[in-house]
């Protein structure tokens, strides 16, 4: 029933104390607004509206308050017309280095090919997640150098990848986000 709303963060994963990201919502309505919730509850922040049943809400300057399920209500007056799923901001110091995003056969592939990305950390046992800007989780978990095959791709591939890793020792540790790579489906 009704409208479904579209969420993620860009960039995506998990952010450092004092940081910032933002939570990209898209919903296919008309007549409403889109107000940002954290937990249940209103989070003052006013969007930017990019047109399309698109809007962006900043989120800087981040503390461990910040943290927590955020999901995109759209409204009319007090009636709630749509709600997106949750999508989760974790705050973190980064303690690991960044890790290397890479993609084989290259950027560019032709439908129907089969890429393999893999994210490379300098530190053993790792876990990694693979992110494409605009899923609202993870794309894929790997393994820190692990091989992760995409068979037979196709436009709706394509998209702007990234990956974060973490390791589990007393606490979680992470890392800082890869630098991102762009792959293009011909």
């Amino acid at each position: 029933g009704g409208p479904s709303i579209s969420i993620f963060l860009k960039p995506p994963g998990t952010i450092p104390p004092g940081g910032a990201t933002t939570v990209c919502c898209s919903c296919e309505c008309d007549n409403g607004k889109f107000v940002l919730f954290r937990s249940g509850h209103r989070v003052n922040t006013l969007p930017r509206l990019l047109g399309g049943g698109r809007a962006e809400f900043s989120i800087s300057n981040v503390s461990e308050w910040d943290a927590g399920g955020y999901n995109c209500h759209y409204v009319d007056g007090d009636t709630v017309l749509a709600r997106s799923e949750p999508v989760e901001v974790r705050v973190h110091e980064f303690r690991l280095p960044e890790p290397v995003l890479s993609v084989l056969p290259g950027h560019q592939v032709v439908a129907g090919a089969d890429v393999v990305f893999r994210c490379t950390l300098a530190r053993p046992r790792a876990g990694c997640s693979l992110y494409l800007e605009g899923w609202g989780a993870e794309f894929q978990h790997l393994s820190n150098g692990e091989d992760y095959k995409l068979s037979g791709v196709h436009k709706g591939y394509e998209g702007r990848y990234s990956c974060q890793c973490f390791v589990k020792n007393a606490s979680l540790e992470w890392s800082p986000v890869s630098k991102t790579l762009d792959l293009m489906v011909r």
